[in-house]
């Protein structure tokens, strides 16, 4: 089963949700684009790396304790015609060597030149690491100022109505938005703000300058994750995260009785 409304499923922005949508839309969006440009170019999945050091007290309420030895009980000597075994058996120590580290990671798309594994595209979906306050956020604006000083196309896609947009002039006001910056056009970028009752955009994906744009349909490729996930049988469960405006709350909710009866 499809998704139910005609753009952006706010079910899917849950926080349970989101990281497993992200993964799976991430590698529809490279499937599509490799299909387009094979085989001049290679398209990659990768991934950005986060890591967060945890202090004994956090480890402690995500249940991930320090190393810890406990002894168990010596299993019963075992009898043989009368006598005890031969074999002395020796308590077992038992232990659990748990991370005191969170390490997240987010797949991207790179498309890559064939003959020589130049870097043509970068695609970002972003996540609420990039876009709440926090050390996460400047280590992708960081990576994200690298790119576009470069000659790498790039493409950033936020479908999350939470957190702080990227830093972009002109974009207007919106609940999702996609950005286009093709290395020779810089500083002008390509925008697509969207509204949540907005079907989402057929977009180009630049390459090199004799060659023609790939597109990504968006619409039909969240169907398709959506369809192949299952998604309809759980997140509507929950609500959507960050709530909806009570209009588009009311809409949203006739568009989600609709499809589940």
């Amino acid at each position: 089963m499809p998704s139910p409304f005609p753009g952006m499923n706010p079910w899917l922005e849950q926080p349970d949700v989101w990281h497993d949508f992200h993964e799976r839309f991430i590698a529809r969006l490279g499937d599509a684009v490799a299909r387009s440009v094979r085989p001049a170019y290679i398209t990659k999945i990768d991934e950005n790396v986060y890591i967060h050091e945890l202090s004994a007290q956090q480890r402690l309420l995500l249940g991930r304790p320090d190393v810890s030895v406990f002894e168990g009980p010596a299993p019963n000597s075992t009898a043989t015609s009368g006598h005890r075994s031969q074999s002395a058996t020796l308590p077992i120590s038992f232990g659990s060597l748990l991370p005191n580290v969170d390490r997240i990671s987010e797949a991207f798309i790179e498309i890559r030149d064939t003959a020589y594994r130049d870097l043509i595209t970068v695609i970002e979906l972003l996540s609420p690491t990039n876009k709440n306050s926090g050390p996460d956020r400047e280590q992708y604006l960081a990576k994200r100022k690298l790119l576009l000083s470069g000659n790498v196309h790039f493409v950033e896609i936020d479908l999350l109505r939470g957190g702080t947009r990227m830093p972009v002039e002109g974009l207007a006001q919106c609940d999702y938005a996609i950005m286009v910056s093709r290395s020779y056009e810089r500083p002008n970028v390509g925008l697509w703000p969207m509204k949540l009752r907005e079907t989402l955009p057929i977009i180009p994906v630049p390459l090199k300058p004799e060659d023609p744009d790939a597109v990504l349909d968006l619409q039909q490729l969240l169907h398709e994750t959506f369809d192949a996930a299952g998604y309809a049988d759980y997140i509507y469960q929950g609500k959507p995260r960050p709530p909806l405006h009570p209009e588009d709350d009311a809409w949203a909710k006739t568009v989600r009785a609709a499809a589940v009866g």
